[in-house]
This record gives C-alpha cells, structure tokens and sequence, in this order.
C-alpha cells in the first residue's frame, strides 16, 4: 500500500511515516516510479509502536527492540522482559525524582535556593 492509503489507515502523517522509516521502524519497498510500497502488516505493528509509546518507551527503544521482539520464538515472553526492565528503569527514575523534590522543597522558601547547601557535620 502506498504512504497515503497507509496514514490514512493508521492516523498518522505522511512525515511521521518516513520520520519512522529513518529511525528504522518502519521498512517499505521502493516501486519503479519511486514510491514507497508498504506491506499489511504495517497497520498492525504501527497500532503496536503507538502503544508502546503510551507505555513509555521512546522511539529508539522501539526501534531497538522491534526486530529481536519479531524474531523471539515466544513474543510473550520477551516483552514481559522487556516490561520489567521498563519497570527497573521507572522505579530508579521516580526514587531520583523524589531525592530532587526532597531538595527543591528544603530549597524553596530560602534567601538564595541556588546557594549550595549547608553540608551536614
């Protein structure tokens, strides 16, 4: 299917659709006359890519992981892995959030918060 039928189909732009070819992950074939060719299968995965999205994981992590998750022998299996790496990295990332938020608040309210502050001893 050609990239307009293709948005149309999925809700996305035509740019973002060669945006995804760039960072590889999408794939279409070239036609003699130059247009892009692509396969059924791009409606389904890009509804896969869109929901990883709102699960969190970045664009290049997509395209990353798209081809080993293609070609894992139980896809389950791999994206549970995959979901519990995601859940690692969120867990690190809200315990350094809460260390921030703990030190703008003993900032906050102070005569110059971006003094450093008093070291305890």
């Amino acid at each position: 299917m050609r990239i307009g039928e293709l948005a149309k189909r999925v809700g996305l732009s035509r740019d973002a659709l060669r945006f995804y070819e760039q960072v590889g992950i999408l794939t279409s074939e070239r036609r003699p006359n130059g247009y892009r060719d692509y396969p059924p299968e791009a409606v389904p995965w890009l509804a896969y890519v869109r929901t990883a999205q709102t699960l969190g994981f970045s664009l290049a992590e997509i395209a990353e992981h798209g081809e080993q998750l293609t070609e894992a022998p139980d896809q389950a299996e791999a994206l549970s892995a995959l979901f519990a790496d995601k859940i690692r990295i969120i867990d690190t990332r809200m315990a350094e959030l809460a260390v921030l938020r703990a030190e703008l608040t003993a900032r906050a309210g102070t005569e110059c918060p971006l003094r450093p502050a008093p070291r305890a001893g």
